[in-house]
């Protein structure tokens, strides 16, 4: 590739560049999506709402899961911007930015500025990235406060760099307050497996290492006092269903290593192979890529040690290999070590010299666009998007035709290959953007009722929510407060109210005798959980539950 990268080229790599931007800033409006995006979404809600920034309530009590950085950053978008799906959604993309931002610069470090764009480029289209800036938890933040971090300590080596080295400790530190300790592990795995590799005992053993653990204490300093605040002062609370718990030993210990060994409150069943084959389909369109560019990464490597980099694949392999022999796993771990993906990536392709490797790139990239494609028109084809509507079709057309004529205007050999890879990733994305996620998301029937609630009760009836029934994707959207109820225990209610529930339960209700007056119903699916049947349109109906809203009163017939 390197052989063909001219000025011209360049152009077309920041054009492309452009693009995905914009691709994966698509997302932002459409609703967010439960279950873990809602119950942030809320919990940042409800530190507004109470005016309270150093605790954390959920479903009416105090929740201890994760850190509070995403949280405060997320009140405070709400704040200056009401609640809003985009004001949930944006901070996260825009620290997703700032990792793109430090992957370039790192990329440009390490190799080139070419390596440094196709690194952005495939960091950009990989398939878990935009996924995560449209379903917006933890991992965006993390992702960019990670690769920041790296960046920092890397360039804190030379010239013993304060400035660099207080970033690097800040951002760190950000990113133990956003997921918890074990962030350290890719930090400390990128920055001292290198040093270690290429036996740079002064560097290891420097100074600097100590004064960056003081500086990330001191930043830590408001988690831990929040925490304080909230839990250590308060033995007699109840959470995980045991008083006495410490959120000062939750954040450094149970949050995530209590995970990865299992002895926290919260457990999993780890497989070993589960991150393998997660990666097959997180890191397309450019996955089977990746795998080649490790192999030969580290065949290279063990030839010259001294000749290469280690920050990447130490930073990257080490959390892998951990994360695989963790009982707790879940796809969207591995998004922090992404941007290292990327850069070793970009390296192998930017490096491929002999026509047998390029053939083999080729194919490989032939089949991986081969394979999207066919996923999207078989979505297309079974789900039918009752939002695909002209606009977004336009688009999308607009977008086959560059993939069929302009990969062989601009570029040759290896390089039509990727850009028609990238263009491919554009036209998935943006299907799935535009089209499939907000179809999906009308059968997410709490918000859907919310947002039907909020435009369709002139009266103001108070708003009840069946005890039991999930709420938080209704109780963020919803303007109004609510109230559980408990078909078994409730006698009487102080009025006519709007009482949410599925219609099995509407159905108890009005057994007892009461008023029920359904003015809404609605189709309902745990859109997470997506099963064949359900994105068959022809079979969909089975698999569907309704939910129904109603003016109730206890009032008798």
């Amino acid at each position: 590739m390197n052989q063909n990268n001219t000025a011209n080229q360049t152009k077309w790599l920041y054009l492309f560049i452009g693009i995905a931007v914009v691709i994966n800033f698509s997302g932002l409006f459409t609703t967010i999506m439960g279950p873990d995006a809602n119950l942030y979404a809320t919990i940042a809600k409800n530190m507004v709402l109470r005016n309270n920034y150093s605790s954390l309530f959920a479903w009416g009590s105090d929740w201890l899961d994760k850190p509070h950085f995403p949280f405060w950053v997320t009140a405070f978008f709400f704040k200056c911007f009401g609640f809003k799906t985009w004001a949930y959604k944006l901070p996260g993309i825009l620290f997703m930015m700032m990792g793109v931002a430090y992957t370039y610069l790192f990329a440009k470090d390490l190799y080139n500025k070419q390596i440094a764009l196709w690194a952005v480029l495939i960091l950009l289209t990989a398939q878990h990235i935009i996924l995560s800036n449209t379903d917006v938890r933890a991992e965006p933040y993390l992702t960019g406060l990670i690769i920041a971090a790296v960046y920092h300590f890397y360039k804190a080596q030379p010239g013993n760099s304060f400035r660099h080295l207080a970033l690097a400790s800040l951002f760190t530190a950000c990113a133990l307050m956003t997921k918890g300790m074990f962030a350290l592990i890719t930090i400390g795995g990128a920055i001292l497996g290198h040093l270690l590799i290429t036996r740079q005992w002064k560097q290891l053993f420097h100074w600097r290492w100590l004064l960056a653990a003081v500086l990330i204490l001191v930043f830590i300093l408001p988690e831990i006092w929040s925490l304080y605040q909230q839990f250590d002062l308060h033995p007699e609370k109840v959470v995980f269903g045991h008083t006495g718990v410490s959120g000062i030993r939750f954040f450094f210990w149970d949050s995530q290593f209590g995970r990865f060994f299992n002895t926290g409150p919260i457990k999993g069943s780890g497989d070993p192979g589960f991150f393998i084959h997660t990666l097959l389909w997180a890191f397309l369109p450019w996955s089977l890529l990746l795998f080649a560019a490790i192999f030969q990464f580290i065949k290279k490597g063990v030839k010259n040690v001294q000749a290469q980099e280690w920050y990447c694949i130490c930073g990257s392999l080490i959390t892998f290999l951990l994360f695989s022999a963790s009982k707790f796993q879940l796809p969207h771990y591995l998004n922090i070590v992404f941007p290292f993906f990327a850069i070793i990536t970009a390296q192998f392709l930017y490096n491929l010299t002999s026509l047998k490797s390029i053939q083999a790139v080729r194919l490989t990239q032939t089949v991986a666009i081969v394979f999207l494609l066919m996923v999207l028109g078989l979505l297309e084809y079974f789900f039918r998007p009752d939002t695909f509507g002209w606009l977004p079709g336009l688009i999308i057309a607009i977008f086959i035709l560059l993939l069929i004529f302009l990969p062989q205007k601009i570029s040759t050999g290896i390089q039509q290959t990727i850009y028609r890879t990238l263009l491919v990733s554009f036209i998935v994305n943006l299907f799935l953007n535009l089209c499939f996620y907000p179809s999906l998301l009308h059968y997410q029937s709490g918000s859907e009722a919310a947002i039907w609630i909020n435009h369709n009760n002139p009266v103001k009836f108070p708003v009840y929510i069946d005890a039991g029934q999930f709420h938080d994707d209704m109780n963020f959207y919803l303007d109004a407060p609510f109230t559980e109820i408990n078909t078994n225990s409730t006698d009487t209610l102080p009025g006519p109210v709007l009482l949410y529930t599925s219609a099995d339960a509407m159905s108890k209700y009005a057994s007892k005798g009461w008023n029920v007056k359904v003015v809404k119903i609605l189709k309902a699916y745990p859109v997470t959980r997506l099963s064949l049947p359900f994105l068959n349109k022809a079979t969909r109906d089975k698999e569907l539950y309704p939910m129904e809203i109603a003016i109730v009163s206890s009032q008798k017939k």
